[in-house]
């Protein structure tokens, strides 16, 4: 066993300390925070144009081989 396994043994069981100067973010406020968002805005709407473009060019591309019905 070396010497870090029990370094924070006399901490682990204390409570989590209160803030001092600000109160605490309701969770809603912090989920808010992490939440996922849209960097490229448009961009998804960009990509299915082009694939219906490129479907109505070339659709005997992705027609089903009469192989595999």
């Amino acid at each position: 066993m070396n010497g870090f396994d029990h370094r924070y043994d006399d901490i682990i069981a204390l409570p989590h300390p209160d803030p001092q100067r600000h109160p605490r973010m309701p969770r809603a406020e912090r989920a808010a925070q992490f939440a996922p968002f849209a960097a490229l805005t448009g961009f998804e709407g960009v990509i299915e144009e082009t694939a219906e473009r490129h479907l109505a060019d070339q659709p005997d591309m992705y027609a089903p081989d009469e192989d595999s019905l």
